[in-house]
């Protein structure tokens, strides 16, 4: 039935341009891992939500083969927006460079080497669009920065992909079809990103609305209060930075699995997807 929701919604959705579709295949072709890769779909979602918000300044949280981040591009074409991209895997890092000039986007993407959590002390200013999809333990951490410096624009939006973790964070019984080579890593990216998810919602500074899409997507604002005044008050939680367990990759923190994509039902990159279709991430 997923396969077949996927296949309804990309054939009733605009197309992505070329570019993506020859990144995309490319990415397939060339890393076993692939399923980290957002979907054709996803990428198309990405095109209409920054062209929707007219955004001028995007950062990406873990770039992986540069897909999204010529997505970023596509639908920023009208405002020219600054996009910065944070990666530490050297893989990836390569990948995402031959991207970036295969495709003539340097103009406007800058790509910032080295742990996350670092790179994001160093930002100033704030982004319209903040993409979060790296390692699951280091979420938290990443998300509570970005509110702490005041990265995020007054009506700008944090995404986070992959908060259903293959169905982990809801139960570890919640996908049987999920490999069992991969079965261990994604549990730890459960609990990491159920201490995450349970720390938005209750972070008094921001509304959070988590929707049932690819492999589950989080999306979050300031709290706007009834002068209409964004809310930024001190964090009353006090969590540490980085929520605990194994679920690692670099920014994608160690460079090994980074949990970027995938079918939240398999597990695994869709047949569909294999042949050129769009796939649930």
């Amino acid at each position: 039935m997923a396969a077949e929701v996927t296949d309804y919604c990309s054939k009733h959705t605009n197309g992505i341009p070329s570019s993506m579709q020859d990144v995309w295949q490319w990415t397939v072709k060339s890393f076993k891992d692939a399923d980290k890769m957002s979907s054709p779909l996803q990428g198309a979602w990405m095109i209409f939500l920054a062209e929707d918000r007219q955004a001028k300044r995007i950062l990406e949280i873990g770039s992986y083969s540069g897909y999204s981040a010529l997505a970023w591009y596509e639908g920023t074409k009208r405002t020219k927006a600054d996009i910065i991209l944070l990666e530490l895997s050297a893989e990836m890092i390569a990948a995402t460079r031959r991207t970036l000039d295969t495709y003539n986007l340097n103009d406007r993407v800058t790509l910032i080497e080295g742990p996350a959590q670092e790179s994001i002390a160093t930002l100033t200013g704030t982004f319209d669009i903040v993409f979060v999809d790296a390692n699951k333990d280091g979420y938290l951490g990443y998300v509570k920065a970005i509110l702490d410096q005041n990265l995020l624009a007054p009506n700008g939006v944090i995404v986070c992909d992959n908060v259903f973790a293959r169905g982990m964070t809801i139960s570890t019984s919640a996908n049987p079809d999920l490999d069992n080579s991969v079965r261990p890593y994604w549990t730890e990216c459960g609990k990491a990103l159920q201490k995450f998810n349970e720390y938005v919602v209750n972070d008094p500074r921001v509304d959070v609305t988590m929707l049932p899409v690819f492999d589950g997507v989080s999306m979050i604002k300031w709290k706007v209060d009834a002068s209409n005044t964004t809310v930024k008050s001190v964090d009353r939680l006090g969590e540490k930075e980085s929520a605990n367990g194994d679920c690692s990759g670099g920014v994608r923190a160690d460079g090994a699995m980074n949990g970027g994509g995938g079918n939240a039902v398999n597990g695994n990159l869709d047949v569909d997807a294999a042949n050129g279709t769009d796939a649930d991430k």
